[in-house]
């Protein structure tokens, strides 16, 4: 059973569980003549909740585990029919297995172990998702028995499904915080795997990255170069130049849609501007790959600069023309939450208008101003459609604009491009760059809530 027909199955016993639960306590109350503690919905949401919180706890648990042991099992059977083989050979294996499984590729192209393994990872999903269809159901039917049996007149109901409420709430946090306690762990356990091949300060604060190197020995290729410093400069150059675009531009709209225009032009503006954000970013680096190098280039050779194809400085432009509508709207609405009478005594003291801007209602806003270009700045921080199609993939470690150079992000992905052994320095380097974005996103929040926090306590 798939897993959204078991869904769909779920709901559908929510439902009747919902219209049963209902039903029954007017039935209850109707036999003995006595007043109801809660209202018949919070019956039916009681004996719903029983039935379906359970089931599809275990559904979504067992989707999440079971993949990984069954992963396990296809590479035990794999490693114990196939004799000795290294990990990277049992990894195409296992992949052969599911292509094949999954219909990517012809049995004609494989030999017959890889289609006995095939059959056996078919045999074990089934076996998966049986197990997973009894064991959800099982639960519902369980819940409804015993929740249908409380259900009385003057059972607290409402209570109950509060409570569970509460529970489900904190269920939603406590993942929220595991999964994020899960992700840095699991970068940390991969970057000490990595430092254990590359020391920490090679890394840090090497000059030069080249991560090609030999994963069999028959092949020939450089022992690799892991020096960063060329991705973090890069990060930071196109970041830069894209800040330059769509602060200045960002912030002046907020203030002109909010200050200045009028409420029609408002109206017709601010959505307009906001329809940048909704465009995917691959169309922008279309746009910088298409239009706005090759303008550069031209612009540049006409008075004798000489630009690459691909460099910073498109990349830039374009990311800060990106960024605008996160600046503009996030700070219009910031700027608009000044309370008017800010402004009204700053207007009865005698400043004019240009004044009581940059002196009264700016550094009022400064605490979300500063949270708005933070995230612009995170989000620079993070694009790589754009820097792949408009700066390149070159690590170059340069501070010319004019040059093609790379991200942190643009090579994490080109890192963990087709297979890879998990055990090798190229692959673990990912993880390594992505621990270390962590923590440049990390330290920008501290920083923006420390702004917020102190100039809060000056304007409330």
């Amino acid at each position: 059973m798939s897993l959204t027909f078991l869904s769909v199955s779920i709901l559908v016993l929510g439902a009747y569980s919902f219209i049963f639960g209902r039903r029954r306590v007017r039935h209850l109350s109707a036999r003995v003549d006595v007043k109801q503690h809660s209202l018949d919905g919070y019956h039916g949401a009681f004996v719903m909740a029983c039935v379906v919180l359970p089931a599809f706890s275990f559904a979504v648990l067992w989707s999440g585990f079971a993949p990984l042991i069954i992963n396990d099992w296809l590479r035990e059977f794999i490693a114990a029919g196939s004799g000795a083989l290294t990990n990277a050979e049992i990894n195409v294996l296992v992949s052969k297995a599911k292509a094949l499984h999954a219909g990517v590729i012809n049995a004609r192209f494989v030999g017959p172990d890889t289609v006995e393994a095939a059959d056996y990872f078919a045999g074990l999903l089934e076996m998966s998702s049986y197990l997973r269809a009894t064991g959800a159901i099982a639960l519902a039917l369980a819940g409804f028995y015993f929740s249908q049996k409380l259900i009385a007149p003057r059972f607290a109901a409402r209570q109950r499904v509060e409570k569970i409420a509460i529970w489900v709430m904190i269920g939603a946090s406590a993942f929220a915080i595991l999964t994020t306690i899960g992700i840095i762990f699991s970068l940390i356990f991969e970057t000490y795997m990595f430092f254990q091949q590359v020391p920490v300060l090679d890394f840090l604060f090497g000059l030069h990255w080249s991560p090609q190197i030999a994963i069999r020995e028959d092949q020939a290729a450089n022992p690799g170069e892991f020096g960063a410093i060329p991705l973090f400069a890069g990060t930071l150059l196109i970041t830069f130049i894209a800040m330059l675009v769509a602060v200045p531009v960002g912030l002046m709209a907020a203030v002109y849609l909010s200050e200045y225009a009028t409420h029609r032009l408002r109206n017709f503006a601010k959505p307009t501007i906001e329809v940048l954000a909704g465009i995917p970013t691959v169309v922008y680096g279309f746009f910088a790959a298409l239009v706005v190098a090759p303008l550069l280039r031209n612009s540049g050779a006409d008075i004798g600069l000489t630009l690459s194809s691909e460099s910073a400085l498109a990349a830039g432009i374009v990311m800060g023309t990106m960024l605008i509508p996160f600046i503009s709207s996030l700070s219009d609405d910031v700027i608009n939450a000044v309370p008017q009478s800010l402004r009204d005594g700053a207007s009865a003291l005698g400043a004019t208008k240009s004044e009581t801007i940059k002196q009264v209602v700016l550094p009022a806003a400064l605490p979300g101003i500063v949270s708005a270009i933070l995230l612009a700045i995170s989000r620079a921080i993070g694009e790589t459609m754009i820097v792949v199609m408009a700066a390149g993939i070159a690590a170059n470690l340069t501070a010319n604009p004019f040059e093609s150079v790379t991200t942190v992000t643009v090579q994490i992905v080109v890192l963990l491009i087709g297979d890879q052994e998990f055990d090798s320095a190229k692959t673990l380097a990912a993880f390594a760059l992505g621990l270390v974005l962590f923590f440049i996103t990390l330290i920008l929040n501290v920083v923006a809530l420390r702004i917020v926090n102190k100039y809060r306590e000056q304007y409330d």
